[in-house]
């Protein structure tokens, strides 16, 4: 445990300084869900090792052999009609090289009317973006660490404007076969901004995640637990519509403290019968339930579910996730065996 803990602080802590949160970096579409199943696990998930390379995307330590020869392909409408859909493959070259898995990222954001500042019309425009990534792992030494990295090369057009990145995520996983446990580090989105929408470059959606799973021997399920945007604190704000007012007039205002930042970085997912033919998973993401609840009304936001089917060669991944009354998404996904 000791050795564990040396591998993952020397990597890591240097980033845990750097503050950055979604809404304040472009190329925010590289931080959604990769697949249905890691949809259903609460939206982000660094310790799913199966056949699927899609699970890559999130975290390139996680490429395995059984990967090999495996295609995915990912569609969910996102709310407000946003297409987003995302595309993987990984092939097993021989036994010094092994396994290398790409995949493709993509978001369009539907057609817009446009207007200039005297409600004049402009005519229509459209955007889009895409993400382009190549993946590796490599164990190291006869350990039961695998280090592994994606380069990712990002494109975005919005309107008239385009720009160009690079990026790469590096995660750090140790897997004991015998105690069936999986605990994963990855740095995610670290990169540059090649070419602004203007002169202004903007920072990447960096982000720090860790972490840990297990299957139980005599239980039909494998518990997930992530821990997301560690390299910032306060991931917890007030909501001004939550504030309390006495019968004297003094308000108090809402201010999340300690326990809200550590709860709302959390996840926790479920698999049940995770190696079978047919598992169920089902998530909850407290930062999304606890932003995106109604006072007074029971919105299930934050929740998440999903299942799998395979049939001979062919596996159908479904998931859906509740935000809101009014919005919620459903994510299909189709993974096909190539193997003679």
């Amino acid at each position: 445990m000791r050795k564990l803990l040396v591998y993952f602080s020397f990597i890591f802590t240097p980033l845990l300084l750097q503050a950055q949160i979604g809404g304040q970096n472009t190329y925010q579409f590289l931080n959604l869900p990769v697949s249905p199943r890691h949809a259903a696990l609460g939206g982000k998930n660094v310790t799913l090792v199966n056949y699927d390379p899609t699970s890559a995307l999130n975290n390139p330590a996680l490429i395995n052999d059984a990967m090999d020869n495996q295609m995915v392909l990912n569609y969910m409408n996102f709310v407000g009609d946003i297409n987003y859909g995302t595309a993987s493959y990984a092939h097993f070259f021989n036994r010094r090289t092994r396994v290398v898995q790409a995949g493709i990222t993509y978001v369009n954001y539907g057609n817009f009317n446009g207007f200039d500042e005297n409600a004049n019309a402009t005519g229509d425009f459209s955007g889009s973006e895409a993400a382009l990534s190549v993946g590796y792992q490599q164990q190291l030494g006869r350990s039961d660490f695998h280090l592994g990295a994606n380069a990712k090369f990002i494109s975005s057009r919005l309107e008239s404007f385009t720009s160009f990145g690079v990026a790469t995520d590096i995660g750090l996983t140790y897997r004991n076969e015998y105690s069936n446990l999986i605990i994963s580090g990855v740095i995610r989105n670290l990169g540059y901004q090649l070419k602004p929408f203007n002169e202004i470059r903007e920072n990447l959606p960096l982000e720090l995640i860790f972490g840990i799973s297990q299957k139980l021997d005599r239980l039909p399920f494998r518990w997930h637990v992530t821990l997301d945007n560690l390299q910032e604190w306060n991931v917890a704000f007030g909501n001004s519509a939550r504030d309390e007012v006495d019968l004297t007039g003094n308000v108090t205002e809402d201010d999340p403290g300690f326990f809200a930042n550590i709860f709302r970085r959390t996840i926790l997912g479920l698999e049940f019968f995770p190696e079978s033919g047919f598992n169920v998973q089902v998530g909850y993401n407290f930062r999304r339930g606890e932003e995106l609840r109604i006072e007074d009304q029971r919105s299930f936001a934050g929740l998440s579910a999903g299942l799998s089917i395979k049939f001979n060669k062919v596996r159908i991944n479904y998931s859906y996730t509740r935000f809101n009354r009014a919005a919620n998404t459903s994510f299909f996904g189709v993974s096909i065996d190539l193997s003679r």
